[in-house]
């Protein structure tokens, strides 16, 4: 089923069906499912301290490499993402963040079937983030974050990208290339 037209519950429904990589991703999983289905608007912002919001595993064509950014408030190194726009889908969330975030020609990895990961963390402001995360697709090429990003994003091999990313991506990063594997 596209992304664009599943509700809170059929993304309830797909997170029955994942398989979590790690105890962290399962005890989001139970979290998302507890908490999203009694938001009246999961996917805005304003509407409630506890919303979801989509980020990307960007990989490089040939499955080397991901892209990471350092935050310009946070300090670390993660992968792109944020909030979802006003009638925007989580994918499309994805894919604009990062485009936005890096400046690469990011594109779904796997089209519809590109959801990857589900985190949930702490966000600025004492919000709670329900992050559904995507894997993506780019080009090798050099990043060119938009005017006002971080200008910190780098191409990192994956033992690379472990060392460096907060270690609550470590569970993103080793879905993705569990997926890069075994596609199926």
């Amino acid at each position: 089923r596209p992304v664009d037209t599943m509700s809170i519950g059929q993304w309830c429904g797909v997170l029955d069906g994942h398989d979590p990589v790690d105890a962290r991703e399962r005890a989001s999983i139970d979290e998302f499912r507890r908490v999203a289905p009694l938001l009246a608007r999961p996917f805005d912002e304003s509407a409630d301290p506890v919303h979801v919001t989509a980020s990307a595993i960007v990989v490089s064509e040939d499955g080397t490499r991901t892209v990471l950014h350092l935050h310009k408030r946070l300090g670390m190194w993660i992968q792109p993402g944020g909030h979802i726009e006003t009638g925007e889908d989580p994918l499309a969330a994805a894919v604009r963040e990062a485009r936005e975030e890096t400046g690469l020609p990011v594109r779904p990895w796997f089209g519809d079937r590109s959801f990857l990961h589900v985190d949930v963390h702490p966000g600025p402001r004492g919000h709670t983030h329900l992050d559904l995360r995507f894997l993506l697709s780019s080009p090798l090429v050099d990043p060119e974050p938009a005017e006002g990003e971080s200008a910190q994003v780098a191409w990192f091999a994956w033992t690379d990208a472990v060392l460096v990313a907060d270690a609550a991506l470590d569970g993103a990063l080793e879905a993705a290339r569990r997926r890069l594997q075994h596609p199926g």
